[in-house]
């Protein structure tokens, strides 16, 4: 195949299209790229590259290592990481190689809303391979993590291929999630005025029963209000609902479980260039489309990124501000995934990817 240079975007969709036809022995050379698939699956090698101009930038390059034969295509594939690790871009090269629906894991990519500010596959993409649970739902919603599991429960007749970066989503798919009844909707309305207010977040958390604040994470005002609401909808906390846990969706038989990990560096200036694509693809203009509409307490609104550039659009603040709070905003976001990846997933298999330094810190 004759050599060429690809700008590379979050997801290696692009890079695949053209090569899903040489799974027999054959090996394609990209610049700054090599991307090879032997007979049987005895490799799977994607090197990652992250631009913001036509231009490939070496600094941003790292290599993701899978085994395609350390891949069971007789079970379901669940895929963990960071955001802008290059998640998507795994799932579709499986898809495309061994079949399977691939089914969003990502708590910001089921909004209708968001493409680009959240980096859902593109149309693109999707025309490559069957995907599932992605911007199906609209802001006038509510959605649950019990929503997402009984979606993926419609779908488990066919061999899935779950990639995302929502900790949540997926530690509740293969550990299980207990039944939490539904909170009315005077209650959510009562508790997203509570947290607008200064305080707002403190009175919550003060009003949580022990058990549940040793549980989850109280600085996280999602994870507050949820447990606030439960215990004012029910009169018991969230940590008592929970005790009572069935068995998962996808036991470990049932699923191989890949967790890709980075470079804290590499994926800082990773999310930085994949945040000015963004900006060059139309995220101004998502932001644009729901401003009349705008909530910060909405769940949807709690896309990465959407409250700096709607303080933007209102006059509140410059652009170049704007971008640089999302992007810490993003790296900090990141953070926490790798904390709860850390934390829940340590049974889970570790796919490094390789930056130049071989660093692998954090």
């Amino acid at each position: 195949m004759k050599a060429e240079t690809l700008i590379a975007h979050q997801r290696l969709a692009r890079y695949f299209q053209h090569y899903a036809a040489i799974l027999r022995g054959r090996r394609a050379l990209v610049v700054g790229h090599v991307v090879s698939f032997f007979a049987k699956g005895v490799a799977f090698i994607a090197a990652q590259n992250v631009a913001k101009d036509p231009r490939v930038q070496p600094s941003a390059r790292a290599t993701a290592v899978i085994r395609v034969d350390e891949i069971d295509a007789s079970r379901h594939l669940l895929i963990a990481g960071p955001t802008a690790s290059g998640k998507s871009a795994l799932a579709l090269a499986v898809a495309q190689a061994q079949g399977g629906l691939i089914v969003n894991a990502d708590a910001l990519q089921i909004w209708s809303c968001w493409r680009v500010l959240t980096a859902r596959p593109s149309a693109q993409d999707e025309a490559l391979a069957p995907h599932a649970l992605y911007g199906h739902v609209t802001p006038d919603r509510s959605y649950s993590v019990g929503d997402w599991l009984k979606e993926v429960q419609a779908l488990m007749g066919q061999r899935l291929i779950i990639v995302g970066g929502t900790g949540l989503y997926l530690t509740a798919l293969t550990q299980g999630l207990a039944y939490v009844p539904p909170v009315p909707a005077e209650i959510r309305a009562e508790g997203n005025a509570l947290l607008r207010q200064p305080d707002g977040l403190t009175q919550m958390v003060n009003a949580l029963d022990r058990l549940t604040k040793d549980r989850i994470d109280l600085l996280n005002p999602a994870r507050v209000q949820r447990a606030w609401e439960v215990l004012r909808a029910t009169g018991r906390g969230l940590a008592e609902w929970q005790a009572d846990t069935p068995p998962p969706l996808i036991g470990p038989a049932d699923s191989q479980r890949v967790l890709i990990t980075t470079d804290r560096d590499w994926l800082a200036t990773r999310i930085a260039r994949r945040f000015e694509m963004m900006m060059a693809q139309g995220a101004l203009d998502e932001i644009r489309a729901v401003l009349p509409d705008w909530d910060p307490a909405q769940q949807w609104a709690r896309a990465i990124g959407a409250p700096e550039l709607t303080a933007h659009l209102r006059g509140e603040t410059n652009l170049e501000t704007a971008t640089e709070l999302a992007i810490i905003a993003t790296r900090q976001y990141a953070k926490s995934q790798r904390i709860w990846f850390r934390g829940r997933m340590k049974n889970w298999q570790q796919s490094p990817v390789i930056s130049g330094n071989n660093s692998q810190s954090d």
